[in-house]
């Protein structure tokens, strides 16, 4: 007789009568995912995309042509003949100032104020509390507040300093190097508590055991803090210095109401070019390729900072 015929293969996952909960399922994930996917998409992608197609037009609010230009307004930022070059290379020097004083002293200034609040003594929380008090005002209180303690003729920064005997009438806001002083002066008063609390998130995760380990090795202070804590703070090391470089990269609230860019132009910074170029010379196109050049900047100087302090199992 013939061999028996094959048996019919298993039935497909939709004959089965549990497909419909396992389809429902493997999009569980994708249903949590889709808050985020929907404000990112309205509030991230769309207006990354709306600034490349403004980018490469001639968008002036106040005329109903907006022209194609291609890539002439990322070229006029390169080309020295432009009417914006000096201007734009100008703010660019005046934020890598400013990133290049503020973010070490943001780093370490706080690193300090971590480590001694780290550690158990009367009032331990009430001075983390004034630490991190200066952070929670706004940058328009901030700037008015040290606009005025900083006046040469009126200000309280001064008349203290004439009561000591320094000089009483240092232009803390009108000249430089004062102006840069003030300006990272002011704003490592004003944010280092912040990276403060995220150092002490840090140094709460790592292990005591390993100090006492050190301690009966016969570990110093100094070789306890750089073979520990260093180590056990390099993620948080490079989360506190990744938004460190972007958010003082991204300054504008302290040199618009505390120097004003002065003297002249030379404390005015990108962010706040890219604001004068698209709101008051009503040129959108131009500001935001401007915002999109110091975006690839930006994405360059994260990506070197990630490289550079890459996790090693060694």
């Amino acid at each position: 007789p013939p061999p028996p015929p094959p048996p019919p293969p298993p039935a497909a996952d939709a004959a089965r009568p549990d497909a419909p909960a396992r389809r429902a399922g493997r999009a569980t994930p994708y249903l949590f995912l889709a808050p985020y996917l929907l404000l990112f998409g309205v509030f991230g992608l769309l207006p990354i995309l709306l600034g490349l197609w403004l980018s490469v037009h001639q968008w002036d609010f106040q005329l109903p042509n907006r022209p194609f230009v291609g890539l002439d307004n990322y070229q006029e930022l390169f080309s020295s003949d432009s009417a914006v070059y000096g201007d734009w290379w100008q703010s660019v020097r005046a934020t890598a100032i400013f990133t290049v004083f503020a973010v070490p002293l943001l780093v370490v200034v706080p690193l300090g104020l971590a480590l001694l609040l780290n550690r158990s003594f009367p009032g331990r929380t009430f001075f983390r509390a004034i630490y991190f008090a200066p952070y929670v005002l706004g940058v328009a209180v901030i700037g008015l507040l040290w606009r005025f303690l900083l006046d040469a003729n009126l200000g309280l920064v001064n008349r203290l300093a004439g009561m000591v005997g320094l000089p009483a009438d240092t232009p803390w806001v009108t000249d430089v190097p004062w102006a840069w002083v003030s300006l990272v002066g002011v704003t490592v008063w004003w944010t280092s508590g912040f990276n403060a609390v995220i150092y002490l998130a840090g140094l709460q995760d790592i292990p005591q055991e390993l100090y006492e380990a050190a301690k009966v090795d016969g570990a110093t202070a100094w070789e306890r803090f750089r073979h520990v804590t260093l180590p056990g703070l390099r993620p948080v090391l490079l989360f506190v210095i990744t938004t460190t470089v972007l958010a003082s990269a991204n300054v504008f609230g302290q040199s618009f109401l505390i120097t004003q860019g002065a003297p002249g132009t030379e404390t005015r910074t990108v962010v706040w070019f890219i604001v004068e170029e698209g709101l008051r010379d009503n040129d959108a196109g131009r500001a935001a390729a401007m915002s999109i050049v110091f975006a690839l900047m930006l994405a360059v100087v994260s990506i070197a900072n990630f490289r550079f302090f890459r996790y090693r199992e060694d």
